[in-house]
């Protein structure tokens, strides 16, 4: 495909997406990270304490309702459960399907560095 195919393509995606609200723009942005991928960490603490690890997520997701679409108060995601808490993927440390309330729950997520 030579250069200006290239530009003729190019250009009407970036004008409809300068076009977009900022919401719509972040939820872009998401889906790209998540095609790509992260190395997060989520610890779940109970007060001062680490109770639980998950390591190698990809995303963290907000549940949504099936008919209405109303965001739900929990999150969710896939990632290996750390269970000795030594931020390794271990033998027999599966990947996982987790959720945790975003009201009673304590945690923190970040990227591995």
């Amino acid at each position: 495909m030579n250069n200006s195919w290239k530009v003729l393509i190019a250009l009407p995606l970036i004008t409809l997406l300068g076009a977009c609200t900022q919401e719509t723009q972040n939820k872009f942005g998401r889906a790209v990270q998540n095609w790509t991928g992260t190395n997060g960490v989520l610890e779940v603490y109970a007060g001062d304490k680490l109770v639980k690890r998950f390591i190698e997520i990809d995303k963290l997701s907000t549940a949504a309702g099936t008919s209405d679409g109303v965001p739900r108060p929990y999150r969710f995601g896939y990632g290996v459960l750390d269970t000795n808490l030594n931020s390794v993927q271990d033998p027999g440390e599966k990947k996982v399907y987790f959720e945790f309330s975003d009201y009673s729950t304590s945690y923190v997520f970040y990227e591995q560095p």
